[in-house]
């Protein structure tokens, strides 16, 4: 999976080191078995144990689409403003690189619902952070985090208390 990912320097502001999955997404096998990975993430011995699959915008929705599916769970995407048409929650909150809101419909997550959110990278957790935070103000319950790459250096998963976090893999 490695080979699939590719650093881009100085993207989208001077410093940062950006970790492009496009490579990954354009190859069958390695896109599959990332998806499969992360629906792994989603089940226990007695099959899914989440009702709903959260991803993050914009990558996220790309791996988090196929993981509800594999888990036969519905799919719910947290935007940016603006983005979503009826009455949503929102939530802003700091970046890696700056400032960042996000929403949620208030009717995707219904009260109770159990939550795996998936995205691409674990950074800062900022947005995991935020995320878990609109599924909760819809009254769902987040019961793991599921992350192609987890940047431990960046400390992202002091920002997330109690909740749950698998990477497939950490740099």
């Amino acid at each position: 999976m490695a080979r699939l990912v590719v650093d881009v320097p100085d993207h989208p502001t001077p410093g940062v080191v950006f970790k492009d999955i496009t490579p990954l997404l354009a190859d069958h096998d390695g896109f599959s078995a990332v998806t499969a990975a992360l629906a792994d993430l989603g089940r226990d011995a007695a099959g899914a144990f989440v009702d709903k699959v959260v991803g993050m915008e914009a990558r996220g929705f790309i791996l988090a689409a196929p993981v509800a599916l594999a888990l036969g769970t519905g799919f719910v995407p947290v935007r940016k403003p603006g983005k979503l048409p009826r009455e949503t929650h929102e939530v802003a909150f700091s970046l890696e690189y700056g400032d960042a809101t996000l929403q949620i419909h208030r009717d995707s997550i219904t009260p109770g619902d159990r939550v795996l959110l998936v995205d691409d990278v674990l950074a800062t957790g900022g947005t995991v952070a935020a995320t878990r935070e609109l599924v909760e103000a819809c009254g769902g319950t987040c019961v793991g985090v599921a992350v192609l790459m987890e940047l431990g250096f960046l400390g992202g998963r002091s920002k997330l208390g109690d909740l749950p976090v698998s990477a497939i893999t950490t740099v």
